[in-house]
């Protein structure tokens, strides 16, 4: 199918819901969380409606969703996937968080944060393969890139998403779409072969790999089972677990810039990953909720360097 051709689900009608939270949330800063630049092929912010591609475990679904009176979110959906969409619109709008046993008090920064941003919640996507492999393209890479490379591959070999959709949209490959990627694909997506290699190794053993995260009862044991599959290391599986567990005391230890973030915020100076998890320790279970807040209160750390140009390995 060509990018310009709309899929016959476009001429279906919507299914629809409408979702009324117990507490106010933030539907933009949830849900827009997912998105991986910009550019996403995936979802697309138009105007108060924010429209979500993927591939549910029913089938390829997109979700039209926007804010309604009264705090209630109203939704629509089109596609094989269109029921389980609308079923875990709660859960992507952070129905399943629980800020209410957060304790923001041991600093002045975090509990101020936490009182200007109370409609802050956690989302998760439901969709782990998909956030594991945003994940691995995001290795080692600037955003830039990592975001190009994703636009890329999800175009160039995921699927036309349906319905009414404001642009193009496209639902990422399934599981066995990624292994079947030919390296020159990847190459030509800008990935390295090392990224290659773990998204077809990480594929290879992908629907064993969701239900043993399925049957993970804490953080640990699911990043046990994720750092199982060759070239996924604890920040790449903290990124998942953000993403689409909505995990809200993943770290992601070994990223370039967040530990300088949190020991700015926190301490008023740089420190390492052994630092900021020191920093973090008074919120054992709720660190990432505190490094959302520390994002929301709009402290950063003032840049002193040239921003790294990266290089494109493509003609090689």
């Amino acid at each position: 199918m060509t990018a310009d051709a709309a899929p016959a689900s476009a001429r279906m009608p919507a299914r629809e819901s409408e979702y009324r939270p117990r507490h106010p949330v933030d539907i933009a800063r949830a849900v827009l969380f997912q998105r991986r630049g910009r550019n996403d092929p995936t979802m697309v912010a138009d105007g108060p409606v924010i429209w979500r591609a993927s591939r549910t475990p029913e089938g390829i679904a997109t979700l039209a969703m926007r804010p309604v009176g009264g705090g209630a979110v109203r939704a629509a959906a089109w596609g094989p996937g269109a029921e389980w969409a609308l079923g875990q619109l709660p859960a992507l709008c952070g129905a399943d968080d629980r800020p209410e046993r957060f304790d923001p008090g041991a600093h002045p920064l975090v509990a101020e944060a936490h009182r200007r941003n109370p409609a802050l919640r956690l989302g998760r996507t439901g969709i782990l393969f998909d956030s594991l492999v945003c994940a691995i393209i995001e290795q080692k890479v600037t955003g830039m890139q990592a975001f190009a490379a994703w636009r890329r591959l999800v175009t160039w070999f995921g699927e036309r998403a349906p319905g009414p959709t404001p642009i193009p949209m496209f639902a990422p490959p399934p599981i066995e779409g990624w292994r079947g990627i030919p390296s020159w694909g990847f190459h030509r997506a800008g990935l390295e072969p090392p990224q290659a290699r773990t998204i077809v190794e990480a594929a290879r053993v992908g629907r064993s790999l969701v239900r043993a995260v399925g049957e993970g009862s804490d953080g640990e044991a699911v990043e046990r089972v994720l750092t199982s599959v060759r070239g996924v290391g604890v920040w790449t599986a903290a990124e998942t677990r953000i993403r689409a567990l909505g995990d809200p005391d993943a770290v992601s230890v070994g990223d370039y810039h967040l530990a300088h973030e949190v020991g700015y915020a926190l301490a008023g100076r740089r420190t390492d990953d052994a630092g900021m998890l020191e920093l973090l320790s008074p919120w054992a279970g709720q660190r990432q909720r505190v490094i959302r807040l520390i994002g929301a209160s709009g402290v950063r750390e003032p840049r002193r360097g040239p921003r790294l140009h990266p290089e494109d390995h493509r003609s090689r």
